[in-house]
């Protein structure tokens, strides 16, 4: 019905448009052509006055020749002439090939004519031209005055020539700028008088034709008003500007929450209940929703307002935020994207659900994956743990609690947290526990941010409460499930179980500590070269009366240092030596198995290279790992040994230049033994980019606080190219 209501309006006015249009293109083009016609009237105007001129100059010259007039004379008429050729010459060119003309003030670009009269005398004038130039030129040059006959017939006719076929080409122009005029003024009284008589005829028909259908209107009108009252959804249409039409469903104000929204911008309702960024987002998203090159379902998917929250603004203590969802269409007219239909729904009990849902089925997954750990996992090392992340969370909870706000020992604080948060990292890690690992990262993305930070304050430690409390929680989840483990399973058979690695190498338990030294090891401390004391027992064999083997206590580290192997790209192979027989103090025992975890993560991180990069060294791809314990009556050492690439000290000394830390010829004169020390520095890491495994320089500097802590002495040897020892002393007592 709309079409053929509109058909005959439409038509006629395309007729109209069609016509007006070609009135005013043809008018136009008539106009540019008489200008053009005018620019060649006025070129050619200029040549006939211009070719007679350069006559009477060249005549002139002539006689200041004959009367031997000086020098500075005959040369001044000379470039007097040279100048008007240089004129008549870019006229004669401009006839020919088009450009632009002079008219006083002004300039008009002229094209070369089309008639063939025009053409004709454009040619003659051409050729004419090219004798006199070639005529002109020649008697600049020479020295000597000519006859009075002689000029006349190298230049009477020529001129002659030339001002008769400009005139003729201009009174041509002229002619053709006469007919042009009369031909544009009968068109625009043509077009005046079609405009009028469409006016009369629109108005006498189609503006009548028009009220007979206000009926209709009224009645579909009428209809919508009633749907609108009665849907249950909130229905509106959007303008390009974020206008909300006139007309929307009354449910969109309860949904809402806003008393007025017709008329209102769309932006403005939102602003202040969704955040900024998704306030920006959902300005571009409806832009590009009326952009016809973009496909709608394609930009759908984009919607940022999809089951988005809106932040109650009432001040109302009864009043929620409710999470609702908004559904964009484009609404078309004549294939063109008029308005944005949106509809709106309150999904606040769904999105509660689903939340609740995914509360409970991560959950699910995080107990999962504790029973996992717990069940494959020697329950000592699971309560050891559990008994580590309270002891870390209580270090970090004293050190928050500890007073001093200066920026000195706010730094301090922040030092200190991020080497117990890393220790906790690593052993939650070798455990294979993501959860903890997850937010151990995240609280070490917040402490890398404050370590980059100018200046910190107490309230940046706020933050990390909600990490510590969620490390806690985790903690006492883990522990209850392993206490109701603990209480299902059959006592009298009860054993632990422990993971196995694949690649598990364990030394005899009579080797001694190896303490090989390259020439180019780095460090003040000497390891002293442990054996068995030197007791002679002739014949029979030794027993080995120890429980454990050293392949127990090494998957617990194989475990660990194959996982990182894997998300780094490497391939390790660790060796343990003495791992099992070695008495460790209680009070040792957790500082040595955080020193193993940041020593093994250092190891595969930093040390030991990728498989293609050994093989181009001409090594085996995959790396070797030597971990070994020793412990005489006053001393327990630990050391740690790689094949890698060993301690790059110019490249240490390049990214400290790089990072800020010193400059270029301070850090030139660094020794190695200062090079070195920086490496155990708070916040300094050789790797380019941050991952779980490293990249925050923290691990080294965990080492070095356990070292300081229990008054023990570090060693570190290392060989370009070929191999890195850590040696790590600690008194026994």
């Amino acid at each position: 019905m709309p079409k053929n209501r509109y058909t005959s309006i439409v038509v006629s006015v395309v007729i109209f448009l069609l016509l007006t249009s070609g009135v005013l293109v043809t008018s136009i083009y008539n106009s540019l052509k008489i200008r053009d016609l005018r620019a060649g009237s006025a070129l050619s105007s200029n040549l006939r006055s211009d070719i007679p001129k350069l006559t009477q100059e060249i005549y002139l010259l002539n006689i200041m020749r004959q009367q031997q007039q000086p020098a500075s004379a005959l040369q001044s008429q000379a470039a007097e002439i040279t100048k008007l050729m240089a004129e008549i010459d870019r006229e004669v060119i401009t006839l020919n090939e088009g450009g632009s003309v002079a008219i006083r003030d002004d300039e008009d670009i002229y094209k070369p004519s089309t008639q063939p009269d025009q053409i004709k005398y454009v040619e003659s004038t051409s050729e004419l031209w090219k004798s006199y130039q070639r005529e002109a030129t020649s008697f600049v040059g020479a020295q000597s005055a000519l006859a009075a006959s002689a000029l006349e017939s190298k230049f009477g006719e020529s001129t002659q020539g030339i001002y008769d076929n400009a005139t003729g080409l201009s009174n041509s122009l002229s002619a053709e700028n006469g007919q042009r005029a009369a031909f544009l003024r009968n068109l625009q009284i043509f077009g005046i008088s079609f405009a009028i008589l469409y006016f009369i005829i629109f108005v006498l028909y189609f503006v009548r034709r028009l009220k007979s259908s206000d009926e209709e209107l009224i009645t579909a009108r009428r209809e919508t008003q009633e749907i609108m009252e009665t849907v249950n959804t909130g229905l509106f249409l959007l303008d390009k500007d974020l206008n909300i039409g006139q007309q929307h469903s009354r449910a969109l104000n309860g949904i809402i929450g806003a008393d007025r929204l017709s008329g209102e911008n769309f932006a403005d309702v939102l602003r202040g209940r969704i955040s900024d960024k998704d306030l920006k987002t959902t300005r571009q998203f409806i832009e590009q929703l009326y952009n016809p090159r973009v496909k709608e379902k394609l930009v759908d998917s984009l919607n940022p307002l999809h089951k988005v929250m809106l932040h109650n603004t009432s001040g109302e203590d009864s009043a929620t935020s409710r999470f609702l969802d908004f559904k964009f269409s484009r609404v078309y007219e004549n294939k063109d994207i008029a308005r944005i239909l949106v509809n709106v729904n309150d999904v606040s009990d769904a999105v509660y659900l689903e939340q609740r849902l995914e509360k409970e089925r991560s959950q699910n997954d995080m107990q999962i994956e504790m029973l996992t750990t717990i069940l494959n996992v020697n329950p000592k090392i699971i309560n050891e743990f559990i008994s580590n992340t309270k002891a870390h969370i209580e270090k970090m909870n004293n050190i928050l609690k500890n007073p001093g706000s200066s920026q000195f020992e706010l730094e301090g604080k922040l030092k200190a947290i991020y080497r117990e948060m890393h220790s906790l990292k690593g052993e939650a890690s070798a455990l294979k526990l993501h959860s903890f690992t997850k937010i151990a990262s995240d609280a070490e993305d917040k402490l890398d941010a404050l370590q980059n930070q100018g200046k910190l304050s107490g309230n940046n430690f706020l933050q990390l409460a909600v990490h510590l409390d969620d490390l806690l929680s985790l903690s006492n989840t883990i522990e209850t499930l392993g206490e109701r483990i603990n209480q299902a399973a059959p006592k009298a058979n009860a054993k632990p179980v422990v993971s196995t690695a694949a690649a598990v190498k364990a030394a005899p338990i009579t080797e001694p500590l190896k303490t090989t030294t390259p020439q180019s090891s780095v460090g003040n401390n000497k390891v002293a070269d442990f054996s068995p004391n030197s007791i002679n027992v002739e014949g029979g064999n030794e027993i080995d009366l120890s429980d454990e083997s050293d392949g127990k206590h090494l998957a617990y580290y194989q475990d660990f240092a194959q996982d990182i192997a894997v998300r780094q790209g490497k391939q390790i192979q660790l060796n343990g030596h003495n791992l099992a027989h070695v008495n460790i103090p209680a009070h040792l025992k957790q500082p040595i198995k955080e020193i193993s975890i940041q020593l093994l993560r250092n190891a595969v991180v930093h040390g030991i290279e990728s498989p293609e990069a050994r093989q181009s060294a001409g090594k085996s791809a995959i790396g070797s790992i030597d971990l070994e314990m020793q412990r005489d009556s006053q001393n327990l050492i630990i050391a740690l040994q790689d094949d890698g690439q060993g301690i790059d000290y110019e490249g240490i000394r390049h990214k400290l230049v790089a990072d800020g830390r010193f400059e270029q010829d301070a850090a030139s004169q660094l020794t190695q033994g200062e090079l070195l020390k920086t490496l155990f520095a708070s916040g300094f890491s050789t790797k380019e980019h941050a991952d779980e495994d490293g990249g925050r320089g923290v691990g080294l500097d965990v080492i070095k606080a356990l070292v300081k802590e229990y008054n023990g002495k570090l060693n570190v040897n290392s060989e370009l190219g070929q191999m890195t020892r850590f040696v790590i002393t600690l008194p026994a007592a």
